[in-house]
């Protein structure tokens, strides 16, 4: 089907190059078939978040994480039933599937509803805090004149871009942490059109990463995201919310999947030299930490107040006393790290 061949993937295909499809092709769904072109499944980026949690390795078979209990229309229903199951699982597409398993058509969203967005899931509005402090030296010399939240992504800002997103899903109250040309940044957002609900709050000397928060003893008696002002993730954060709260964990790092080959062979020795295997041009797969995160209110209280902190010191801390740090995977290439020339210059068209 020619509306769906950028969407197709086999069932010999692993997770990893599942999830760099739909990084390609800028999809969340991709449709499975089997060597003999039979029609096995719909994969969601959802289907692999889990299977990645549940420590599924990378080069597994998507086969094998393809769930079988998804909701599928047959050609027997009449047109009001395909359209109210779309509605109701707001789905992009829904597969038309016969009686002997086969796909017999996938109806879009926007044949049926056109420009109309799926009716939305239900929002969240917990507080946000920004980093907003750094000197941002890798954007050099940009951010001789000007910070770093302001260097502009089209129209707008990095940081209009972060807090558009989070005010997307329901997020609605804004900490800043502030140093670095505070007074322009302060400016530029108090003159905007759209206004932010937005809390500043200002670092006296650089307090790394986290140690800013600190100042929000008090404050937030919610659980809240931390963004630093760089990171920008294609990827409903709700999702990360809801496997946060689901997990019980004290802090949850959104994560980046990627991975690195060796492009040779790779010798093990031991002892005198020996040689004790070889492998030739080994994969590894890393989890990056993007710098987003979801805490509990209750992890203030373990960052030092007015003392240099960074966040792998309070996880470490909180792990130490038994609290669950949990990793929320997304795919490399949803992920933007605006803090960096190359990518900056990528995503500006340059």
């Amino acid at each position: 089907m020619d509306k769906i061949r950028n969407r197709i993937i086999s069932d010999e295909a692993t997770i990893f190059s599942a999830l760099e499809k739909m990084d390609l092709e800028r999809v969340k769904m991709l449709f499975v078939f089997n060597s003999e072109d039979v029609f096995t499944g719909i994969l969601t980026i959802g289907d692999i978040q889990r299977a990645i949690i549940r420590k599924s390795e990378l080069n597994v078979k998507v086969r094998s994480i393809v769930d079988p209990d998804k909701v599928y229309c047959s050609p027997e229903d009449s047109r009001e039933k395909v359209e109210s199951e779309m509605k109701r699982l707001r789905a992009e597409c829904m597969p038309i599937v016969d009686s002997e398993g086969r796909l017999v058509d996938v109806i879009l969203w926007e044949e049926v509803f056109g420009n109309a967005k799926p009716e939305g899931r239900e929002k969240i509005d917990l507080p946000v805090v920004i980093m907003a402090g750094g000197k941002g030296t890798r954007l050099k010399p940009l951010t001789n004149v000007i910070p770093k939240p302001l260097v502009p992504i089209g129209d707008k800002t990095i940081i209009e871009e972060i807090m558009d997103q989070f005010e997307s899903i329901g997020c609605t109250k804004f900490f800043i942490s502030v140093n670095y040309k505070f007074e322009i940044l302060k400016f530029y957002l108090d003159n905007l059109e759209h206004r932010y609900d937005i809390t500043f709050f200002k670092e006296d000397k650089p307090l790394g990463t986290i140690g800013s928060v600190s100042m929000l003893k008090g404050k937030i008696s919610t659980p809240f995201f931390v963004s630093t002002c760089d990171s920008l993730i294609n990827q409903d954060y709700r999702d990360a919310y809801d496997y946060h709260k689901s997990n019980g964990n004290a802090i949850t790092v959104i994560s980046a999947v990627k991975r690195q080959v060796v492009p040779y062979g790779v010798i093990q020795t031991g002892k005198d030299g020996i040689m004790t295997g070889l492998s030739e041009k080994p994969e590894n797969t890393f989890m990056l930490n993007t710098g987003i995160y979801i805490l509990q209110p209750e992890v203030i209280d373990d960052i030092p107040q007015g003392e240099f902190y960074h966040i792998t010191d309070l996880i470490q801390k909180v792990r130490s006393k038994g609290g669950k740090v949990g990793c929320f995977p997304v795919g490399e290439n949803a992920w933007k790290d605006m803090g960096d020339w190359d990518e900056y210059l990528k995503i500006i068209g340059r």
